[in-house]
């Protein structure tokens, strides 16, 4: 038998040995009805193994693979070994929650070479990831276009899925995502970004490196990591330069393995102003009027993802001074403004929007923001919050302003209390803006210029357009670095707003279609967003591909 032949035996033989001392460890771990672990296909939380030292480790053949705060995931080899109990023992006392998994001797000395690692190793702890700072300049310089991600992730394949996740949140970062989509399909695993709303495909990740990848974001995010039959939510924060960004973690089983959703939630959200929303100068004018009131309500609606929180916190942080109190309840915090008091439903504990909002205003605040109106109860509960003198601001799920007085009724309240304590309905719309480096301009034929102006002579009589020799109408380049060969750059809002004058306070006591309030709201002189978005055409801020999509003819 040659040489080569000789190794090949021993290859398989020792893989038929590992094979069957893992289904033996199975079966083990039904007996003693603690969960089975193979921690060759899991991160190794290093901050968690100092816990213990490695020569007793070693000795009672257990390891620490994972802490959030006082919980501790523990192998172990033998559960009634008396080293084990002692451990236990120990850590309890020193008030850790150890919960005990079953592990094979291959498994406990594959998670064992990780103490030698440990010194090397970014600091990784449950809930937190940290990303040192020169790595994040480092991706914000490199990293211009999808491709650079694609590249940069590739190269990980054969490393660390610590730096894996690095690249692929670093590089999320460098090009303003919002959302990571990680898809186990029949041919692979696909990673996808959204970018100012639109969904591009990075990479196919290896299957491998999926798995201990999800492995790694359940950690974090202090999800189970036994449970691959039902959807997990969680969250973790990404650590560098002195900034926290907050990730919100969706795990959702599928028939290829288990669909993972990041959520990035940027600071940068909230750094935009209230003049930077995209508001026409007419809807500025009554905004600022109706947000100076000392009592009502404003509600946005619109679907999800369409800014209707950004442009909440943007109002919170026009009013904010030290001389009023605001407190928001939310489902979940997205940001943390300095000065608010934020509030996070617990559904477990019983603290719904409704019993949530009861106690806010106990609080004595001057300003409420509930994140959204679900159902009666918390409906009537804001309502009567605007009525005894509290400024309040909700979002709720309707697809035009006029829309909002239907849905309310539609929910069963009374068109008595919407009458008077709403004071102004607005929708509001994302659009992905163009880039102003690479846009091109476009010749507008007769046909174009004839339909641009029977839309324009629809628009109210009090807004001003522009005539058609200042039109600059522009559609999306091939791209550039500055755009990530994308041909757009960042969104911006269209909206429409109604205000609840005594005209249509008499009109929801007659509980009116929506149709009925459009027509109020054109007797306002208030554009929709169609025509919002018409003028930002016309102003070369977007293009009308991106118009139609988004809000339609």
């Amino acid at each position: 038998m040659t040489q080569f032949n000789e190794e090949k035996t021993q290859r398989r033989l020792s893989l038929l040995k590992r094979t069957e001392e893992e289904e033996i460890t199975k079966l083990l771990s039904q007996k003693y009805k603690i969960p089975y672990i193979d921690l060759s296909l899991y991160p190794i939380d290093t901050d968690a193994l100092k816990i213990i030292p490695e020569d007793r480790a070693r000795t009672g053949e257990l390891v620490i693979f994972h802490s959030a705060g006082k919980k501790l995931k523990i192998a172990v080899r033998n559960p009634q070994k008396e080293e084990v109990n002692g451990a236990v023992k120990r850590l309890e006392e020193d008030k850790y929650q150890p919960e005990l998994y079953l592990a094979s001797r291959h498994s406990l000395e594959h998670a064992w070479e990780f103490y030698k690692k440990a010194a090397a190793e970014h600091e990784v702890t449950s809930g937190a990831i940290e990303i040192a700072e020169h790595k994040l300049d480092e991706f914000s310089k490199n990293i211009r276009t999808i491709a650079d991600t694609k590249e940069k992730i590739e190269a990980t394949f054969l490393g660390r899925t610590t730096e894996a996740l690095e690249i692929i949140l670093g590089g999320a970062l460098a090009l303003d995502v919002s959302d990571i989509h990680i898809e186990p399909q029949e041919e692979g695993v696909r990673l996808r970004f959204r970018i100012d709303g639109v969904l591009y495909d990075t990479t196919q990740l290896p299957p491998k490196l999926n798995i201990l990848l999800l492995s790694r974001i359940k950690l974090l995010s202090e999800l189970k990591l036994n449970v691959h039959d039902r959807a997990q939510d969680g969250r973790f924060t990404i650590k560098s330069a002195g900034q926290e960004i907050e990730v919100r973690t969706s795990v959702l089983p599928g028939p290829y393995g288990e669909n993972v959703v990041l959520r990035l939630l940027s600071p940068k959200s909230i750094k935009v102003t209230f003049d930077k929303l995209g508001m026409q100068p007419q809807v500025v004018e009554v905004m600022e009027k109706e947000l100076k009131r000392p009592n009502g309500m404003i509600v946005t609606t619109g679907p999800t993802g369409s800014g209707k929180t950004t442009t909440l916190y943007s109002f919170l942080q026009k009013i904010h001074t030290p001389t009023i109190k605001i407190i928001t309840i939310e489902d979940p915090i997205e940001y943390h403004l300095p000065g608010i008091e934020h509030t996070q439903v617990d559904a477990d504990k019983g603290y719904d929007f409704a019993n949530g909002l009861r106690s806010i205003v106990r609080q004595d605040p001057d300003v409420i923001l509930v994140g959204e109106i679900r159902d009666l109860e918390t409906a009537e509960t804001a309502m009567h919050a605007a009525l005894t003198g509290h400024l309040v601001f909700s979002t709720l799920h309707t697809n035009s302003a006029a829309g909002t007085i239907p849905r309310l009724l539609d929910l069963g309240v009374r068109p008595s209390i919407i009458a008077p304590a709403i004071n102004v309905a607005m929708a509001q719309r994302l659009v992905r803006k163009l880039c102003v480096k690479c846009r091109s301009k476009i010749t507008m034929t007769a046909r174009d210029n004839s339909r641009i102006r029977k839309e324009i002579s629809l628009f109210p009589k009090n807004i001003p357009t522009p005539e058609s020799q200042d039109w600059t109408i522009f559609e999306a380049g091939k791209g550039c670095n500055e755009c990530g060969m994308l041909g757009y750059k960042g969104r911006i809002g269209v909206f429409e707003i109604i205000l609840i004058d005594e005209e249509v306070e008499r009109l929801i006591i007659k509980e009116p279609s929506e149709y009925e309030i459009k027509k109020e709201a054109e007797r306002q002189g208030q554009i929709n967003m169609r025509q919002d978005g018409l003028l930002k055409v016309l102003q070369g801020i977007i293009d009308f591909a991106e118009l139609e999509k988004v809000v339609g003819n």
